[in-house]
């Protein structure tokens, strides 16, 4: 699986463990500060995107003569970095997307992700579409089927409805199995549940919700 990790210049500590993925063979690139993490964690990414108005002289120079590509774009511009990011990550042809560094720090920062995630979940249909921090892992699931791997580091599975019904919700491998159930926006019902089998299927008729998997610590 080809995999491309974008990491934007949220609070260091929120960061997924960089390190961990960089002799797997994982392309990176790093969206405005986020750079500056990367190359931190000993990582030059592929390319690196963004108004750099977050990074100092000293710090942009680092960015520099690490010799990765670099985009530059004006403050006042329609997109943000991290979309910026998103469509640069777009052309290495991925097989999944993760994205960190947006959570813990603005609200409004963390929001626009979430937006983001749900729009190109839905455009590219052919790609997976993860933010995720060191507690958290998130996806958009459009209506069909998801199969979800039991994972020790996130025990706890949430969904939450991205439009106003889901209907035809059905969840198979879980502690709380349900069958062709509708959630309203809003519902919390079904909060923290827990996956019991090697792995689940959500299924969904119509309808989006956005799937939160999590851990304690």
């Amino acid at each position: 699986m080809k995999t491309v990790i974008i990491c934007a210049g949220g609070p260091e500590e929120e960061l997924i463990p960089l390190a961990s993925f960089a002799d797997e063979g994982v392309q990176f690139i790093g969206a405005d500060r986020g750079t500056v993490h990367l190359l931190k964690a000993g990582i030059i990414p592929a390319a690196a995107i963004g108004d750099f108005d977050s990074v100092s002289t000293e710090e942009m120079k680092a960015i520099e003569d690490a010799g990765c590509r670099i985009e530059r774009w004006p403050a006042e511009k329609d997109e943000t970095d991290t979309e910026l990011a998103l469509e640069a990550a777009l052309s290495l042809a991925p097989d999944r997307v993760i994205i960190t560094g947006v959570t813990g720090g603005r609200l409004d920062h963390m929001y626009s992700a979430l937006q983001l995630l749900g729009r190109y979940t839905l455009r590219y249909r052919g790609t997976e579409w993860v933010l995720a921090n060191r507690q958290n892992e998130m996806r958009v699931l459009p209506p069909g089927v998801t199969r979800v791997e039991r994972s020790g580091a996130f025990p706890y599975l949430s969904l939450f409805p991205m439009t106003m019904t889901a209907e035809g919700l059905s969840l198979a491998g879980v502690k709380y199995e349900v069958e062709e159930e509708t959630i309203h926006f809003g519902d919390t019902r079904f909060t923290s549940n827990e996956i019991t089998a090697p792995f689940c299927t959500i299924t969904i008729r119509t309808g989006i919700c956005l799937m939160v998997r999590s851990s304690d610590s």
